[in-house]
């Protein structure tokens, strides 16, 4: 079994209103070396979250300490780049289990379903009217209902409906990866391959 399931989660969000964020953004090359997917949460938007000298920024969203979550909030075209998972991992290990935006790049919609990380798209119109309600008051939640692929907005009530591969909603709600969706169906492979056996 993966390490978590995923059916509905209420949370607080942090907006990172910005466009076309690609994956060296996300996570700089610089910090690829690694194998393990643990200790990415700490790089993540490296290079817009610290200075040189490893201060923080003071004007970065994640380090005003005003905002907080485990949804991160994106601009339009997240994801974009290279296909490294590493983004994906980054933004887990950092704490999100779902990030919204108004369209991901495929390879990196692909990682984080891989990854269990939901990517929720809605329309541009609902993605700005989220990002107007979070940045008057950082303490709006967002609903996310992977049952019923709705995101709905706590205040208002306004919800969109979202898209995901059935079979990727499946594995995210019961924890499987691939390998762990193939063992779940282990007894009716053996039956049917009990079934297909020849007696001589």
């Amino acid at each position: 079994m993966s390490k978590k399931t995923f059916k509905k989660l209420i949370s607080t969000c942090i907006p990172v209103q910005v466009d076309n964020v690609d994956t060296d953004q996300i996570i700089p090359a610089r910090f690829l070396k690694a194998t393990s997917r643990e200790g990415f949460g700490e790089n993540l938007f490296r290079d817009w979250r610290y200075n040189a000298d490893n201060t923080p920024k003071a004007d970065f969203v994640m380090n005003s300490g005003i905002y907080s979550g485990r949804i991160l909030v994106a601009g339009n075209n997240f994801g974009c780049g290279s296909s490294r998972e590493h983004a994906a991992w980054a933004i887990v290990d950092a704490g999100f289990d779902v990030v919204v935006s108004s369209f991901f790049a495929d390879i990196f919609r692909g990682n984080s379903l891989n990854n269990g990380l939901l990517p929720v798209q809605v329309s541009p119109a609902f993605l700005l009217e989220i990002f107007n309600a979070v940045n008057h008051n950082p303490k709006t939640e967002l609903e996310v209902d992977l049952g019923s692929q709705l995101i709905t907005l706590v205040s208002t009530g306004h919800s969109e409906q979202y898209e995901i591969n059935p079979y990727k909603k499946m594995c995210l709600i019961n924890g499987y990866d691939d390998i762990d969706y193939i063992l779940s169906m282990k007894d009716k492979v053996e039956a049917y391959e009990k079934s297909k056996e020849f007696n001589f």
